[in-house]
């Protein structure tokens, strides 16, 4: 009876955990479109102005990522290939349009502040684009926390886009970030699951000032 048992047990474990799998639909393409919404008082109110209307559209095919944050001062594009893990970033902004190369190392330091991220899931849900989204809190090792509300109905393949997001399970729908000295909330008013263009995550090799990483690093020390 017990061989009988332990058979039966196996292949029930086996059921559930298929069935969680297959639960989550993970998508090869599409795109998550944000709105930005911030948080202000009084002493920020002009630098507020400035992102009226910003958005964030995160573009995912295969294992490339584009993430597009735009508003009235310009752009910053972020091309990233979850295989080699190296990125491009596009500023554009005004007459200015450089570009920055970033071998998987720099993107890794650049975002090294969501290391070892912690997240507490709360019971709490909220519908948002007819998606029950659950709340997590995102605990960083620096003390600080944001919460999230994210869906596990689907998930994109690309996971690295964004570091914070890694180990969370299923796609960001509404979370909290900050914007220089602002707090602001993306929250997802798009969701699409059509084919993208692969001309997207060309690098553009012309009409910007390119610059390295080391670079970048040495410009921000000296400002």
């Amino acid at each position: 009876m017990r061989p009988l048992l332990l058979h039966f047990v196996s292949v029930f474990l086996m059921t559930v955990s298929a069935s969680v799998s297959s639960a989550q639909k993970i998508y090869n393409e599409g795109f998550v479109n944000y709105a930005v919404v911030v948080s202000q008082g009084k002493e920020e109110s002009k630098a507020a102005d400035l992102l009226e209307g910003a958005t964030q559209r995160i573009y995912f095919k295969g294992a490339q990522s584009r993430s597009e944050i735009t508003s009235i001062l310009g752009a910053t594009i972020t091309l990233h290939d979850n295989k080699s893990g190296n990125a491009v970033v596009l500023n554009e902004y005004g007459d200015q349009k450089i570009l920055i190369r970033m071998k998987k190392v720099d993107f890794e330091e650049r975002n090294n502040k969501y290391e070892g991220i912690q997240y507490e899931f709360r019971n709490e849900t909220k519908t948002i684009l007819g998606y029950v989204c659950k709340l997590a809190i995102g605990k960083l090792k620096d003390g600080t926390s944001f919460k999230v509300y994210y869906s596990n109905e689907f998930n994109f393949q690309s996971k690295d886009y964004g570091f914070q997001f890694r180990d969370l399970p299923g796609i960001p729908m509404e979370y909290e970030s900050e914007f220089g000295k602002l707090k602001v909330t993306y929250v997802a008013d798009r969701v699409s699951f059509d084919q993208v263009a692969a001309a997207l995550f060309d690098i553009p090799k012309s009409g910007y000032r390119e610059m390295t990483y080391e670079e970048v690093k040495k410009t921000q020390m000296k400002n």
